[in-house]
């Protein structure tokens, strides 16, 4: 099966994503997928994701938040990026990937990394199953609302009842509103609303994600009946670095995708 790679721009509140897609050359009606990128990094991280979906048959896609980083090529300042302005771009390329005239817009499937995990887990809990037929969380960033309230977000270091205008962040410069926008959220009570297939994946060792969370966000997806595989990768860090446990994560995505 030859795979066509193609580079894709869309827009979120006259802000440009630019993104990769890859699928199936000469193939119509396509699944889609939708891919997510991790905090500070870009579409780099999951186009070996995506071009391995379009070998299963999707209509992969993958993009840049905007001001997701200082290697993002879609627009925006890192300082008006937060998880919430990233739902938005997750929207946008979700309405940008129906109407393409190969795609098969009745069957999306989300997948996201990290902090664009939690995207993927807030965005699938708001349209809902089954407009969102499955849902795939690598090490989801779960944790983002209550380093909010520590004070402590990654690099980023602050009093949380007196959050100052920047905060630096390693290479990056982040906004209030970056913490502002998850200090009064309980992503637990949010994303039990998505009712479909999901496969949470995450490392045991993780230094970046606690465990705990993935543990929480299983049995609160349990707890609401949603249909959920919890596959831990024993001794795996963040962004799975090991090149044996991020193949082990994708067999359990493969596997998951193809039922």
């Amino acid at each position: 099966m030859k795979i066509k790679h193609e580079e894709f721009t869309c827009e979120r509140e006259g802000l440009r994503i630019r993104g990769s897609l890859f699928r199936p050359e000469g193939k119509e009606n396509l699944p889609i997928i939708v891919v997510s990128h991790e905090f500070m990094l870009n579409r780099l991280s999951t186009l070996g994701y995506a071009r391995k979906f379009a070998k299963m048959g999707y209509a992969a896609f993958c993009y840049d938040f905007n001001g997701g980083g200082t290697i993002s090529q879609s627009q925006g300042k890192t300082w008006d990026m937060s998880v919430m302005t990233e739902k938005k771009d997750l929207y946008a390329v979700i309405a940008f990937a129906k109407k393409q005239p190969f795609v098969d817009p009745e069957h999306l499937t989300l997948m996201g990394c990290s902090q664009g995990g939690f995207v993927s887990a807030l965005t699938a809990a708001e349209l809902g199953y089954p407009a969102v037929e499955n849902l795939i969380l690598f090490y989801p960033a779960l944790s983002i609302p209550d380093d909010a309230r520590k004070g402590h977000m990654i690099l980023a270091h602050f009093n949380p009842k007196n959050v100052p205008k920047i905060l630096f962040c390693g290479p990056i410069i982040l906004g209030r509103q970056y913490v502002t926008d998850v200090l009064d959220l309980d992503p637990f009570s949010m994303i039990n609303r998505y009712s479909g297939p999901v496969l949470l994946v995450h490392g045991d060792a993780d230094h970046i994600v606690d465990y705990k969370y993935a543990v929480k966000a299983n049995e609160t997806y349990s707890a609401a009946g949603t249909p959920i595989k919890f596959v831990t990768i024993h001794h795996g860090g963040h962004i799975f670095p090991v090149p044996h446990h991020k193949r082990m994560a994708w067999n359990e995505a493969e596997k998951f995708a193809s039922r």
